[in-house]
C-alpha cells in the first residue's frame, strides 16, 4: 500500500511539475516588469486599445471586443503586483499600483470621450453584461491570473498570455465605467468598476500565489514584520472583494431559477382555445416576485384565475404574485411596444400555410368578425392608428381574361409605418380574418 501511494504521488508529480522548462528567474521577472510602466507605447497602445472596445461595445460586436483585449496591455501593471507582493519587492509593488491607477483614469476618460460624441447612446447586451458582476468574475479573474503567470514563468512562450487577456476581460470594464459617465448613469460606473476592481484584485493574488508556488526567490526585509502586514492586507482585500460577488451570484441564480419556472409555468397552465398570452414580465426584487400577463380573446373569470394562482406553489413560486390584465382597457397598464414585439414579431416569423390559419384571438369565422373589434385591437397594438376599414375589390389584369378579388385593409396612422412593420400587420390582419387574400394600404392622416 505505501507504494502504491508512492507512485501515485510520484505520477502526479511529474505531471504537475512546473519547474521543468522554467525559465531562469531573472528572466520572468525582467519579463512582468518590463510591462509594468504605462508610457510611451503602452500608453499609446492602451488608449487605441480602449477606443476600438468602445466601439465594440457601442455596436455590439464581440470580435471587436475581443480584438481590443488582444492589444491591451494593461495586464502588466496588475501581474507586476501580484509579483512584487510574492518576491517581496515593494518598489515593484507601488510601481505596478501607480501606473494601474494611471492607466485606469487614462482608460475611462477616453472610453467617456468616446461615448460623448458617438451618435449611439443605448446600451447594448455586451455593455450591459459588465455592469453586474458576480463569484464567476471571481474565478475567471483568479484562474485566468494563474494561467498567465504560468506563461510567463516558461522558457518556450505560447499563445496562453492572449487567451487570458481575452479571459480576464479587463478591458470592457473600463469601457463601461466611461459610458456610464458620458451618460450619467452612475450604476453602471459602479458596477462596472467594480468588476474591473475583481479582475485585478485577482489576477494580482493568483500571480502571487504561482510565484511563491513557483518558490521564486524572496528579498529580504529589513523589518520583519513587514510581510505579515502585507499578508494581513491580502486576506482584507480579498474577502472585501469577495464578499459583494457573492451576494450577487447568490441574487443571479435565484432571479435565473425564478425565470425559468415562472416561463415554465405560463407556458403549459396558460394554454387555451381562445385566449392568448402576448405579453409576460417577470419581476424579481427583493420587495417582491411577480408574474404579470396581457391576455388578449376570451376574458378568464374569477374562478380560473384563483385556480392558476394556487396551481404557483407546484412550479417552486410560493409566494409570487399573478398580475392578470385582461380586455382592452389592458393598454392602460402594459408596454404597448412590448405587444407588438410579443405578438406581430411571432406572427411574422412563424406565420403557417393559408389553408392552416387558426384565429389567433377567437374561434370567430372570418364572415362573423365584425371590423369594429378588428379596430379596436388594432388601437391596442398600433396607438398612433386614426382609421381602419376593409373592404372586397376586384383586381383587372392587363393581357388577362382572369381577375382576382382581394380583401384591401386601408389603415390610416398619424405616421405611416415603415415597409417591415407594414408587413406584419398585414400577416396579422391575415390570421385574425383567416384569409390569405388580404392586402394593406396605408395612408397619413390628413
Amino acid at each position: 500500500m505505501p507504494e502504491f501511494i508512492d507512485n501515485i504521488r510520484e505520477f502526479l508529480s511529474s505531471r504537475f511539475n512546473l519547474q521543468e522548462g522554467k525559465a531562469e528567474e531573472a528572466e520572468i521577472t525582467a519579463s512582468v516588469r518590463g510591462n509594468v510602466d504605462f508610457k510611451g507605447v503602452n500608453l499609446w497602445t492602451l488608449i487605441f486599445a480602449i477606443f476600438i472596445a468602445s466601439i465594440g461595445l457601442n455596436v455590439n460586436s464581440t470580435a471587436v471586443i475581443i480584438g481590443a483585449m488582444l492589444i491591451s496591455p494593461i495586464m502588466g501593471p496588475v501581474m507586476g503586483v501580484g509579483l512584487g507582493v510574492g518576491i517581496n519587492d515593494l518598489e515593484l509593488v507601488k510601481r505596478g499600483l501607480k501606473n494601474l491607477l494611471v492607466a485606469t483614469v487614462i482608460a475611462v476618460l477616453t472610453s467617456a470621450i468616446y461615448f460623448l460624441v458617438t451618435p449611439l447612446h443605448e446600451a447594448q447586451s455586451e455593455l450591459l453584461a459588465r455592469t453586474s458582476p458576480s463569484i464567476w468574475d471571481v474565478f475567471i479573474a483568479f484562474f485566468g491570473g494563474a494561467a498567465g503567470m504560468v506563461a510567463a514563468s516558461r522558457k518556450e512562450k505560447s499563445n496562453v498570455i492572449p487567451g487570458v487577456a481575452i479571459a480576464t476581460a479587463l478591458m470592457p470594464p473600463l469601457c463601461t465605467a466611461g459610458f456610464g459617465i458620458a451618460m450619467g448613469n452612475w450604476y453602471f460606473v459602479l458596477g462596472a468598476l467594480y468588476l474591473y476592481f475583481i479582475n485585478s484584485v485577482f489576477i494580482a493574488i493568483s500571480t502571487f500565489l504561482v510565484s511563491r508556488y513557483l518558490r521564486l526567490k524572496k528579498r529580504h526585509l529589513e523589518d520583519a514584520g513587514q510581510e505579515k502586514k502585507v499578508n494581513r492586507y491580502i486576506i482584507i482585500i480579498v474577502v472585501i472583494t469577495i464578499l459583494p460577488s457573492i451576494v450577487m451570484a447568490y441574487r443571479i441564480v435565484n432571479k435565473s431559477i425564478f425565470e425559468t419556472n415562472a416561463r415554465k409555468f405560463v407556458d403549459e397552465q396558460f394554454s387555451f382555445n381562445n385566449t392568448q398570452v402576448v405579453s409576460k414580465t417577470f419581476r424579481y426584487t427583493n420587495k417582491e416576485q411577480a408574474i404579470e400577463l396581457l391576455l388578449i380573446g376570451k376574458e378568464l373569470d374569477k374562478s380560473q384565475i384563483d385556480s392558476l394562482s394556487r396551481k404557483l406553489d407546484a412550479y417552486r413560486l410560493k409566494g409570487v404574485q399573478l398580475l392578470i390584465k385582461q380586455g382592452l382597457n389592458a393598454s392602460q397598464h402594459i408596454d404597448l411596444s412590448q405587444i407588438k414585439a410579443s405578438i406581430l414579431e411571432d406572427v411574422y416569423a412563424h406565420q403557417p400555410k393559408p389553408d392552416t390559419i387558426p384565429s389567433l384571438v377567437t374561434s370567430q369565422t372570418a364572415a362573423t368578425i365584425p371590423d369594429s373589434i378588428v379596430f379596436s385591437e388594432l388601437k391596442v397594438l398600433y396607438p398612433e392608428i386614426r382609421s381602419f376599414g376593409l373592404s372586397k375589390m376586384k383586381i383587372y389584369h392587363a393581357g388577362k381574361q382572369k381577375n382576382d378579388t382581394v380583401k384591401i385593409g386601408l389603415a390610416i396612422f398619424k405616421t405611416p409605418l415603415k415597409k417591415i412593420e407594414e408587413a406584419k400587420l398585414s400577416g396579422w390582419l391575415c390570421l385574425r380574418y383567416k384569409d390569405p387574400s388580404i392586402r394593406v394600404v396605408q395612408e397619413r392622416e390628413k
